[in-house]
């Protein structure tokens, strides 16, 4: 009994010493990231994105899915902005829409790729062996580029959005699960977790609560990165007819569809073009300066 007690009363100790040292590290982080300029004008503009996305059907001045055939390939207009497509839906109500299909597919894919690349990098790096050997080959293989894999996922599952979450998930896990797992090996050498395995601790426990919070700054970072790789992943995909299926609208299958009026209605395509392009870059920026601030190399 006195055992347990002292056992249950380290890991306490553990966990409060754990929860001090990663207050004062993200405030020093927070604060350094306040001093880029452009990471948080960045930050601004996903913000500013998010806003768009949630509080679409106040903002978007049309159903996007309307169509008005009295209006087909209209040119810009102060009834649509940026015109109307070949069915006369608006452009920029579907743009507005749009950014929901990204932002969603982005956050969702990264959030199943950190599930699968935190949970076997940390197994992997642990315990090492015939364990590691087995989940390296896996992450390892197909070997293949990214899209291709991705189309390959995409025709065996078959459309739809949850496939597609499912697909770009499995396609960028593999990234996360190596970060995770030199972290891992890094750390399990560490005093505390030494300490740990001395009081007894379960494995589950030092690898949930000694090992994994330690690597929550790279999670983060990984994150951030991975978003718009998936963002990119899903118009690609999109665009090639294997992704977002039309009616919904997506700036990938928008793209896709201004194919054959780009010569006399560029403005049909480039629209959907920049709202990618602003949010890759703005998500990478902000990654960037996300990594730099978590970097304690860069503390001083």
């Amino acid at each position: 009994i006195r055992f347990f007690n002292k056992q249950k009363q380290f890991e306490q100790d553990v966990m409060e010493q754990g929860m001090q040292y990663s207050s004062g590290f993200y405030g020093d982080s927070l604060r350094r990231l306040k001093k880029n300029k452009m990471a948080m004008f960045c930050a601004g503009i996903l913000v500013l994105l998010v806003l768009v996305a949630i509080f679409a059907p106040v903002i978007a001045p049309y159903d996007p899915t309307y169509q008005d055939y009295s209006a087909v390939l209209a040119e810009p207009s102060m009834a649509h902005p940026f015109g109307t497509d070949e069915y006369g839906r608006d452009i920029l109500s579907r743009i507005i829409y749009g950014s929901r299909v990204s932002l969603s597919i982005g956050i969702v894919a990264q959030v199943v790729a950190s599930l699968v690349g935190v949970t076997l990098g940390a197994v992997a790096g642990y315990y090492g062996g015939r364990i590691d050997s087995v989940i390296s080959r896996i992450m390892n293989f197909p070997g293949i580029p990214d899209l291709i894999f991705a189309m390959a996922i995409m025709t065996f599952l078959g459309k739809g959005v949850l496939n597609l979450f499912i697909a770009l998930g499995l396609l960028t896990w593999v990234r996360t699960a190596r970060m995770i797992r030199g972290s891992v090996m890094q750390l399990k050498e560490k005093e505390y977790i030494e300490a740990s395995r001395a009081c007894g601790a379960s494995t589950f426990w030092i690898i949930t609560k000694g090992l994994v919070p330690n690597c929550l700054s790279t999670i983060i970072v990984l994150v951030t990165l991975g978003i718009p790789n998936a963002i990119m992943y899903e118009a690609s995909l999109s665009f090639l007819g294997i992704g977002i299926q039309p009616p919904t609208p997506s700036w990938g299958n928008m793209i896709s569809a201004a194919q054959t009026f780009i010569s006399y209605r560029p403005v049909y395509s480039i629209v959907p073009g920049v709202a990618i392009m602003i949010t890759v870059i703005a998500f990478n920026i902000f990654g960037d300066g996300l990594r730099d601030a978590l970097d304690p190399k860069l503390k001083n």
